[in-house]
Order: C-alpha cells, then structure tokens, then sequence
C-alpha cells in the first residue's frame, strides 16, 4: 500500500475556522440525517469553515444488528451522498469529513469510514481500524492504514471513534506529519471530551477536531459534546450541546511540537529503543506467553497494598532524604503496603550540574544500603530517585529495593532539558521487575510526557508502573459538568481532575499507575495511584492535592480466578494491548519519519 504522508512545506492557510457538529442521527433515515447535516455543514462553511467534521457513521445510524440490516444504506466513496456535500466543498472552497457505511464496489465488502472531501472530490478515506464491540457485526477492519493527507490548510488525519484509545494510531499520523486529526465518533461510558483525545493531542503535539453524535438509539447512550483541542492538550472550545462546534486553528503552533517551557515532543524521542513495539506479545494467552521456556513467568497474582509518597526532599541532604523515606516506608508498611515508591531524585531533591556531581553516589553504594535496610526491616519495596555515577557518567536512576536487597534500577531514558546539563540518557532500555506485589515496570518524570515508553513496558506484561517524578508540566485540569444525559455510575458534573496524564498512561496500558510527585520548585504535586480500567466507575484511584505531603493507598488486584486458565483481569488480560495493530507500526521506529522534516 501507498502510504500518504504530510509535508513540511507551508500550506496555504496557516489560520483557519474548524466546525464539528454534534448531532443524533436516526438509525435508518439516510435522507432525514444527510439533508440535516447537508444544512449544518453549509451554514458552518457560510459562516468561514474551512474544515468541518461530522461524527461517527452520521448519515444512517451506528447500532446495527448484522450486515443485513445495513445492507441497503452503505454506499460507495464516492457516491451519491458524498456528492451532495462535495457540492458544498466546492462552492465555499472548504474540506469536509463525513462519518459513514461504506461499500467498497470490487469486494461488497462494508467498512465504517471517513470520506475527506474537498472543492475538487474525494482527498481521501479512512476505514476504522479498530473496532468497537459493534463493528463486527457487519464491518471489515479497515485496510487503509493511518494516512496523512496534504492539502492547502495543511496536513489532515483522520481516525475513527475507537482507533485513538491505541497510543500508536495517532503517533503513526504525527510521524507522518499531520497537523491536524479530524477524529469522528459515537463515543460513550464517560464524559467528553474523552481524557484519550486530549493525550493524543499533547503527545503529539496535534490539533484534535472531535466531532460526536449524542442520543439513544438501541439502548445506546451516546456521550455527545465536540471540541477543538489544542496541540498542547487543553481545550481550545467546546460544545455539550450545539449543533455546531467553531474554533481556530494555527498551523505554526502544531508545528512547533514544543513542550511547555522547552524540549521538543520528536526531536526527543528514541525510535531505536523502541523497536520492542512492533512485538504482537498479546496475540496469545499472556498466562502461557510470558511463562514460554519456563523462562521470565510472571509473578502469581494477588490482592496486594501499594503506596506513593508525595513529599519534598531536602536539597543536597542525602541524610535527611533517607530518614523521610524510612519513616514514610515504615508507616506504609504499618498500613499494610508492600510496595512505597517515592519522588525522582528522592535522595537528593533537584540539582545541577554542580550539585549533582558532588551528590552523585553508586547504586551499589552506601545510600542505596541503608534504603536496603528500611525494606529489610519493614518487608516493603521501596522506589526512590537518585543520581547515579557509573564511572564518568551520571544518570537520573531509580532505584528498587526489596527485602531480598538491590531489585533493579532503571536510568531515565527521556531527560528533561532542566538536567541535560549533568543527566546523560538511560542505557538500560526498559527493565522490568518480578516481585510478590507483580511485574514492576519503572519510569521517570519526563519519560511519561511520551507514549512509547509505558507501552513498552505494558508489552512485557508489567501489572503496574511507578512514576518517581518531579514534574511542572502535563499539569492536571478539572472539566465543567455535562448536560449531555449519561447513565449511573458515569459522572455528569464538574470535575476538578479530567485531565490527569498519569491516569491515561495505566488505562491506555492497562496497568496500575503510581504516581509519586513533589511540590517543590514550582511542581504540581497531584500524585495519584490509577487503576488499569479508566472506565471503570466510580474509580478505584486515589489523587493528592496540589500542596499535600504524605502517603495515599489502595488495594491492587493482579490476581486470576482459579477457574480460568485465561485471564479474568484486565491488569493480566490486556484489553487495550492485545488489540493493537504492530504491522502497521515501522515509522513509529523509524528516525527519519516525515515529522522530522520540519526541523531539518
């Protein structure tokens, strides 16, 4: 296949005005949805859109029984209904997207598709990959790949409704250079805008044009509510209720693909240390996969109490560093915890250059010993940030100890630009850990604010993921609440948290995420444990305030029933793994993917 890619060159409208509608379509009434939206469309284009989106399968209806009953509404692309909107294309000059049943005319075979549609036809389709427990009823998984198509107001993705719970389906179009993905659904079980559209949008430092339908249809209650999100992942405007959703985009800030205050989301990956993500590791059953040879089983589930300590450590006091962490470890312990993990740094709290040269111990030396002895006489293990010397490198290490000693370490692959001054990158790839609690998996600070790295790990079978960090940026924001009806448990009011990156990073993994952050130096604080369901209401999950110090815990679960020879938990099970794509994935370790290109 010929995979279309963006390009670097300046498109001819850098600003424009985006329109998304928010609509309930009618299972079955072609003409009453088409012309509805027919009008919708025209006004947002009257009123200066130059892209416009309409949602998931908007001209017949999404809950279909079998192919049968949608037998007699799929239609070729193009085809008599993308006509009728390519007729508004072409007299206002704009692109429009539009979610549909598709026929492909060689095969008969039906697709859930996009059509992106511009004044001169058909730009391009996109069928969705990855499908909803309804799709299979009568739809094929789309063939099309994650194209990116150029065009005179830039470089346009597209993906469909639950494509973009996969980190690697919108990476794929930010390799590719997209400037923009137009992402249609009929989304549902949580409010939107979904916390998933808005990561995708930060990791790849993307505008997001979400267009969702709202409504009943079939027992079904859709979530409703399209937005524009900004490539730094917050809001740019959205809409609960309206028909239509308007706002701008800048192409130049897309583009960019800055973090807040400095580095760069590409410029600052490591492609080559990802390459175990073209691994289908959950093709099988995971019980039998990762016992295979007898070799690197996973550890026997259980019920088990795991902690973070949100405190500040002492700047350049290693002593007083290590008496927090023994009376925070103790007093888990006491608890019940078993496993305590700390901030990055812990040992020495933040430094520079100087400082961390003066601070920088073995992992093998005296600190990393007494850290040993609080495991030892509480039985916990304990996750704590140092800076390590390895002959005449330092590295921003993490450390884990247990009763049985040194259990491993782990060097920050993604440094911050804050300690490029003194940090050199990890050399030790993504480790894991076995221990009673489960499979550990380890990363730092700013290695989260990119997707690849906890997916990695999700592929060796980690149950949960520890977070020392010490972080100002992917700051936590709350959402106000929904008038869009959804049902019990689903929250419908205002949040404080929405937005919590350190959630997104277990349920898109499907692991527990122990998030341990200071408040120190400007730092948001907000650590929190996740649980691997995000959909799971009310949620199992604890979060710390802005200015607290102490310790929180909750109960993980990694256990299987007796029964099942097959996992029944989805820490184990995988869901949001196991239906990944890695055929599709070789840009996503390819240094030289087209995204580069705007930085040559």
């Amino acid at each position: 296949m010929n995979i279309q890619v963006g390009s670097a060159k300046k498109p001819e409208f850098t600003k424009y005005k985006v329109a998304a509608l928010t609509v309930d379509p009618k299972l079955g009434e072609v003409e009453r949805n088409v012309s509805e939206q027919v009008a919708l469309v025209e006004e947002a284009a009257k009123n200066g859109a130059k892209l416009i989106a309409t949602p998931e399968m908007s001209t017949t209806g999404y809950c279909w029984y079998n192919r049968a009953e949608v037998a007699p509404y799929v239609e070729t692309i193009p085809g008599k209904t993308t006509d009728r909107f390519q007729a508004i294309a072409s007299k206002y000059g704009c692109y429009i997207v539009v979610g549909m049943p598709e026929v492909d005319p060689e095969t008969d075979i039906y697709y859930n598709s996009a059509a992106l549609i511009g004044p001169d036809g058909i730009v391009g389709v996109h069928r969705k990959n990855h499908q909803y427990i309804a799709e299979p009823k009568w739809a094929k998984e789309g063939d099309h790949d994650f194209m990116v198509f150029e065009t005179p107001i830039g470089n346009i993705g597209i993906s469909i409704c639950m494509d973009i719970h996969f980190i690697e389906t919108a990476r794929l179009q930010g390799l590719r250079a997209a400037d923009i993905i137009v992402h249609i659904s009929n989304w549902l079980a949580e409010k939107t805008p979904a916390p998933y559209w808005l990561t995708r949008a930060y990791d790849n430092g993307v505008y997001i044009l979400e267009s969702n339908r709202n409504g009943l249809e079939r027992t079904v209650q859709f979530g409703g509510g399209s937005v524009l999100i900004n490539p730094d992942g917050t809001i740019a405007a959205y809409e609960d209720t309206a028909p239509i959703m308007y706002a701008e985009v800048d192409i130049e800030k897309a583009r960019k693909k800055d973090f807040e205050g400095s580095g760069n989301k590409i410029l600052e990956r490591r492609p080559k240390e990802y390459m175990d993500i073209m691994h289908n590791t959950y093709l099988w059953n995971p019980l039998d996969f990762h016992s295979l040879y007898g070799y690197d089983p996973l550890p026997p589930g259980k019920k088990s109490v795991v902690s973070v300590a949100q405190v500040n450590p002492v700047k350049g006091d290693v002593e007083a560093n290590i008496a927090i962490i023994a009376e925070k470890a103790a007093q888990a312990a006491a608890s019940g915890s078993e496993l305590i993990v700390f901030p990055e740094l812990m040992l020495t709290g933040a430094v520079d250059a100087a400082s961390a040269a003066k601070l920088a111990e073995s992992a093998e030396g005296d600190s990393v010993y007494k850290i040993i002895d609080i495991s030892m006489k509480n039985h916990i293990y304990i996750v704590a940030g140092m800076v390590e010397k390895d002959g005449d490198a330092l590295y921003n290490t993490a450390i884990l100890t247990g009763p049985e000693g040194l259990a491993g370490k782990y060097r920050q692959m993604h440094v911050a630009e804050k300690d490029k001054a003194w940090a050199a990158p990890g050399d030790l790839g993504f480790p894991h850990f076995n221990t009673p609690v489960g499979r550990v998996g380890i990363l730092i600070g700013h290695d989260a604010e990119f997707p690849e790295p906890g997916r990695l790990l999700a592929l060796q079978g980690c149950d949960l993921i520890c977070f020392p960090s010490a972080m100002k940026t992917s700051k936590p924001y709350g959402l106000k609440g929904t008038k869009n009806w959804h049902n019990y448990p689903i929250p419908m009011g205002f949040s404080t948290i929405h937005w919590h990156l350190w959630r997104v990073r277990g349920g898109e993994n499907n692991v527990y995420s122990l998030f341990a952050n200071t408040t120190e130096d400007g730092c948001f604080g907000r650590s929190g444990i996740f649980h691997p369901d995000t959909f799971l209401f009310p949620r199992n999950e604890k979060i710390m305030g802005a200015a607290d110090e102490g310790i929180i815990s909750i109960t993980m679960d990694n256990s299987n029933s007796p029964d099942s020879v097959y996992p029944t938990n989805v820490v184990r099970r995988k869901d949001l793994v196991c239906m990944r794509h890695p055929i599709m994935y070789d840009v996503i370790v390819d240094p030289k993917a087209p995204v580069y290109d705007f930085f040559k």
